[in-house]
């Protein structure tokens, strides 16, 4: 799911030079991985830019946490890069190394935070080999996310807060205890209009980060 936040500007209207914009979410860190593994693989900012088709002044505000990072963006990044996107959960290596494969501990989930979006996912499956994906989603209040869509199927419950929905240009609003299912090929948007976080249990198939 791609959330963002409604008061940034889009990435057209941001200029590299002499920017004002804050540093968002400085705890995620996707731009500093981004930025590491373009270097490691020894690729320009234009190379990945146009193998991604954005724009130069773009994926340079991206790497240094100045811009939102749509989920739609990072899939063509991670592509450009060759990478999936769960390379950019972060990794936990603490925890009982004989249950890994098949728990995940509430303390020892590994995490995500899209810069600027006002979304954290966090991963519940213990890993992303096999046929589907559970993770929890922190929706921050008037996050509003792209129209995008995906192969595969998915379904949620709306575990607190309310969840706006759009699947197909239909809308939906969904309070705590509501579920939901729609094939991930239709094109779908999700919204917090609340004033609190909304959490959102999700089950994909099959993974798509």
């Amino acid at each position: 799911m791609a959330i963002q936040a409604m008061q940034l500007p889009l990435p057209d209207d941001i200029s590299v030079a002499g920017s004002n914009a804050p540093q968002f979410d400085p705890e995620a860190a996707i731009g500093e991985q981004l930025r590491e593994l373009r270097l490691l693989k020894n690729l320009t900012l234009k190379e990945v830019s146009e193998k991604a088709g954005i724009s130069v002044g773009y994926l340079s505000q991206l790497e240094r946490n100045h811009s939102r990072l749509p989920i739609g963006v990072l899939k063509k990044i991670s592509d450009a890069l060759g990478v999936h996107m769960n390379w950019f959960f972060q990794q936990r290596t603490d925890g009982d190394a004989s249950e890994r494969d098949i728990v995940v501990r509430a303390n020892n989930r590994r995490s995500m935070s899209f810069t600027g979006l006002g979304i954290t996912e966090e991963l519940l499956s213990p890993n992303l080999s096999g046929p589907l994906e559970l993770l929890v989603s922190t929706i921050a209040p008037g996050a509003d996310s792209e129209e995008y869509s995906h192969d595969g199927a998915e379904a949620g419950v709306v575990l607190s807060g309310t969840l706006e929905l759009w699947v197909s240009g239909r809308h939906f609003t969904l309070n705590e205890g509501d579920s939901f299912s729609f094939k991930s090929t239709e094109v779908h948007r999700c919204a917090n209009p609340g004033a609190v976080p909304t959490k959102v249990l999700w089950v994909i198939t099959p993974p798509h980060y």
